[in-house]
């Protein structure tokens, strides 16, 4: 088709209706090339023919889903999706029932295909988020995972082969959302639960328990994890898969059964049925007495089967040893050989096997029953088929199986060709086109040798199955030889003697459109009889497990009772596929044809031997052949003027006539208009050549309308953006303007009273400014603040201005971390020089002046900011009476008792680094030194004035004028350095009348304040 002409000529050519040559070495080599390439999918018209690539690919993801989704199906390469939304566009356009029909041999991807459609459905329904929908989506997609557990197996073809076929109708809503659906089983292949071929391994079930329970499950079930222990599932050889994940599997299966509704009971039910059948193929035979009368080995063995299928023991090993025979009223029991025994016991293995998997396919119909989903639907209920079912299997010892799925494939061979001719014969009557007779094999005289009544093989099989007497598989051979002798599909070694390839009473063979097949009577009639004694299933309907009871309710039927003949296996597989058939024709078909390009599972071999015998048994070649009979190509007028327009001047870039019109003019100017026919509403051409040499021309014109397109668009796009660009900046401009206007709007609302307030709008809150006015709102800040201050400062008198900066400096050293310290009394500063009544400290304040003129005198500092009497502590941890004197160069420490001598020559102010005070009432004030000897002081008034403020003030003011910060502290207890040491002071209350002093504590110093 049209998206899939020009992927690139390095990838073939994506639609094989358009090779050149119509033979089948093209179509191999061409389906070789694109293998190579990567390219696992090529159409045959609406065919997707899909190879294997045994390795992961990269092209399944929500980006894949987007492109194909709503798309035709020639828009875009060959893919998978294209068929699935094929489907579904019919389905939800037409409101017709659609199926997607998927075959190929074991190994060719056959459910990998299946899943990939149901992702694909899962992922383009549900736009609208519905809970329940979404949960109809999980269960439909949750159900392969307990199908595949139960019904797949690895073969020596592919690991995760289906041994049983599938057929799931998916209802959809009139909004094409899904609701529900149904599942229909066909032919497991039950005598693989008994008997392997060497390489290949039981159903995955098995080993998914033995490797993914738990151990205490495994105890509780009697089992051990090694599946080389049990004979049901060792006869393989190595139980591993590297591609198969048993004990991941086993937590997806349980985590599927609770989305799926089944009960925990009912999922332990089904393992312990697994585990019972593990143990029964371990169950051996001796024989009892002389007449060879079977009896059980191991009788702890049958213990432990008769407890996981809640029966006793007595009644199973009755069951497993003899059989009950009701006749002429009378009822005999009959001891069974060993022989006999051992097919019992396999017999019971396989149709618990089978029931429990008919079982879970009716309780996974269950819980995706459209009717018990709970969504209310309106107008008509749609359905998608989706048919994953065996391939066509020729092996080396080919039974009843392989005979029964062959002739499926035959039915469905039949249904396909018909369907295709019908298909392209409805097409060109629809547009007015006149048919061409088609030739082509036609198969229904194979299906009709297999299934026809009275004399087709099953027939035969049957009447052989219901003859009185003992009747061998030899006998039943005979009967074919007898009655097909003249049929030109059938043939034994006793039609055609000289045939040494088919063995004497044991081989027939069939030639199907796929090939012929030869074919081994031994085991047909057991097969096809699919007994099973009455006695077992009377044992499992009276099990106390439940699921067992509705497995089996033929079980409650009376001894004596006479009941009909069951119908035969091969009967009943050929009515259900007669059904089948008839329910597909019923359906708008779309097909994915499946090829497995070798044996040994690589991404890089393909055998061309292998492919072209599937290419042949798959009728690919008479496909190409029934769509290229008439035209390669159709497509509506519509869609090939807009994809072709741009050939021809005419057309380009608009057309004023009808679409048709549009279309005669291109093939006019191209030469084309005599290999082509026009249809009511599409256009057919005849051959590829033509189609190609309008996309070849389509190709040259597509650069300059490219470079043509960029140019004005480049052009266009510069002239939107600027402008988009000069709108922006005008935009900008008037909004920086707003937002300044209102800036200065709000900020004058905001400080209109501030002078009426109690603080001048020092708690009013400065609105964030626009940036072109930062540096105007820090100007405007600082005239504020000076504004404030001045308004403040109004009201005091300007000699106590120093002591007001002294207190602002102090409050803010101390930020609210000592409530008290002094703020509201006049600080004096230099309380040791106050004369007269004014000393309240000072009786000798002659001495000390004089003192202080001489270092004043001596140390050439300009003025006293501050003394006072104290009790100083020192390294020596000796408390003494000090007086402290802080000038604006030096810190003096003088003895009052010796007429105010210095003790020491004064300490640099320079050298204070932080002040330590308490938040108490104390007044305690520890001085930092960077010579690590702090001053370590108790401030001592008579009045017991609050002077530690005024100190932390005087040292901030001075610092600060320095150009320095101190660091202060105000901690309980604070910390000190005394002789490089560093010491904690606490502070302890006393009694009032020792005043206060200090006292060695250990390594501590206590202050001894007295409590007022």
């Amino acid at each position: 088709m049209a998206g899939s002409i020009h992927e690139g000529p390095e990838f073939g050519v994506g639609d094989f209706v358009l090779l050149h040559d119509l033979t089948l070495d093209a179509f191999m080599e061409n389906l070789k090339l694109r293998y190579s390439k990567n390219k696992i999918y090529t159409y045959i018209g609406e065919v997707v023919v899909s190879v294997n690539p045994y390795k992961t690919v990269n092209i399944y993801d929500q980006t894949y889903v987007d492109e194909y989704k709503g798309r035709e199906i020639y828009e875009r390469p060959p893919h998978i999706f294209a068929v699935a939304d094929s489907a579904y566009k019919t389905m939800k356009r037409q409101s017709r029932d659609t199926c997607i029909v998927i075959s190929g041999e074991s190994g060719a991807g056959k459910t990998e295909a299946s899943k990939i459609i149901m992702r694909y459905i899962a992922a383009v329904t549900n736009v609208g988020g519905q809970k329940e929908v979404e949960r109809v989506k999980d269960v439909l997609v949750k159900s392969n995972v307990i199908l595949e557990a139960f019904g797949n197996a690895k073969t020596n073809r592919n690991d995760n082969s289906s041994r049983f076929g599938k057929y799931m109708d998916i209802n959809f809503d009139f909004k094409g959302d899904p609701i529900g659906g149904h599942i229909n089983n066909y032919l497991l292949e039950k005598s693989r639960v008994v008997h392997q071929q060497t390489g290949e391994r039981n159903f995955h079930s098995f080993y998914q328990l033995l490797y993914g329970a738990k151990d205490e499950k495994l105890k509780e079930y009697k089992l051990v994890r090694d599946p080389g222990k049990y004979f049901y599932v060792n006869q393989g050889g190595d139980p591993k898969c590297a591609t198969v994940h048993d004990r991941d599997d086993y937590r997806s299966v349980m985590n599927a059964l609770k989305v799926m509704g089944f009960s925990f009971a009912h999922a332990e039910a089904l393992w312990k049925i697994v585990a019972a059948i593990l143990h029964l193929g371990n169950m051996d035979y001796v024989a009892a007495d002389d007449h060879d009368h079977a009896g059980v080995s191991d009788d702890k063995l049958l213990g432990n089967i008769a407890e996981l299928l809640s029966v006793t023991k007595e009644n199973l090993r009755k069951a497993l040893c003899s059989r009950v025979i009701a006749a002429g009223g009378q009822v005999v029991e009959k001891q069974l050989t060993v022989s006999d025994a051992v097919y019992a016991r396999d017999a019971f293995a396989k149709a618990m096997y089978d029931r429990m998997f008919t079982w879970i396919v009716g309780k996974t119909n269950e819980a995706i029953d459209p009717k018990a989903s709970g969504i209310a639907y309106v107008g008509k209920n749609t359905v998608i088929g989706v048919l994953d079912i065996y391939g066509f299997e020729i092996f080396d010892n080919n039974s009843f199986e392989q005979l029964c799925i062959n002739y499926c494939n035959e039915k469905l061979q039949q249904l396909f060709i018909e369907l295709v001719l019908k298909q392209e014969q409805e097409e060109y009557q629809r547009e007015g086109i006149q048919w061409q007779h088609i030739d082509y094999f036609n198969n229904k005289i194979i299906v009709d040798l297999i299934e026809a009544q009275h004399k087709g093989v099953l027939a035969i099989l049957d009447e052989a199955c219901l003859s009185v007497g003992k009747v061998t598989d030899e006998m039943f051979l005979t009967a074919m030889a007898q009655k097909l002798a003249k049929h030109e599909h059938f043939t034994c070694r006793s039609l055609n003697p000289s045939d040494k390839t088919l063995e004497h009473a044991r081989d027939f063979r069939i030639k199907h459109y796929a090939g012929q097949v030869t074919y081994q009577v031994p085991g047909f009639i057991d097969k096809n009889r699919d007994s099973l004694f009455q006695d077992f299933k009377r044992l499992l309907f009276n099990s106390e497990e439940d699921i067992l009871q509705l497995m089996w309710p033929e079980g409650a039927q009376n001894i004596t009772e006479t009941t009909k003949r069951p119908i035969t296996a091969g009967t009943n597989f050929k009515n259900s596929i007669i059904a089948l058939v008839d329910n597909l024709a019923t359906k708008e078909p779309h097909y994915v044809r499946c090829i497995k390009p070798n044996e040994i599972k690589s991404a890089s071999a393909f055998n061309d031997e292998r492919v072209r015998h599937q290419v042949s048994y798959l009728g690919l070649m008479e496909n190409v052949r029934v769509r290229r009979a008439g035209f390669a190509f159709r497509i509506s007028y519509v869609r090939f003027l807009q994809r072709y327009k741009c050939t021809t001047p005419h057309t380009w870039p608009t057309f004023a006539g009808t679409d048709i019109d549009g279309c005669k003019r291109i093939l006019q100017v191209l030469g084309h208009e005599g290999d082509v026919k026009y249809g009511k509403s599409k256009v057919f051409i005849r051959s590829p050549q033509t189609l190609f040499s309008i996309e070849e021309t389509r190709s040259q014109k597509i650069p300059t309308i490219v470079l043509f397109l960029q140019k004005m668009w480049r052009g266009g796009n510069a002239r939107r953006r600027a402008k988009k660009m000069r709108a922006i900046y005008l935009i900008m401009n008037r909004f920086k303007k707003y937002k300044i206007r209102e800036y200065i709007k709000n900020l004058v609302d905001k400080f209109r009273n501030v002078k009426k307030m109690r603080d001048y709008g020092k708690s009013v809150e400065w609105p964030r400014p626009p940036s072109r006015l930062q540096g105007l709102v820090q100007l405007l800040q600082k005239v504020h603040g000076r504004w404030r201050a001045n308004m403040i400062l109004k009201d005091v008198p300007k000699p106590e201005w120093p002591m007001l900066r002294l207190k602002v400096l102090a409050a803010a050293a101390i930020g609210g971390r000592r409530s008290d310290w002094g703020s509201r009394r006049k600080w004096e500063g230099n309380y040791l020089a106050m004369a007269g009544t004014e000393s309240k400290d000072n009786s000798n304040t002659a001495d000390f002046v004089t003192k202080m003129n001489s270092l004043k005198s001596h140390d050439q500092f300009s003025k006293v900011l501050f003394s006072c009497h104290v009790k100083k502590f020192n390294k020596n941890n000796k408390p003494a009476d000090r007086a402290i004197v802080i000038t604006d160069k030096l810190i003096y420490k003088l003895d009052p008792k010796k007429k105010y001598k210095a003790m020491k020559k004064g300490i640099p102010i320079s050298m204070v680094t932080g002040v330590s005070l308490t938040p108490g009432s104390d007044q305690l004030v520890i001085i930092h030194l960077s010579d690590e000897n702090d001053l370590v002081l108790c401030l001592q008034n008579l009045t017991r004035e609050e002077r530690v403020g005024e100190v932390l003030g005087t040292l901030c003011s001075h610092c600060h004028r320095m150009g320095r910060e101190i660091k202060v502290t105000i901690n309980k207890p604070v910390h000190c350095m005394l002789g490089s040491k560093r010491r904690t002071v606490i502070v302890r209350p006393t009694a009032v009348n020792g005043g206060a002093t200090f006292k060695k504590e250990g390594n501590d110093i206590a202050l001894m304040w007295p409590e007022s």
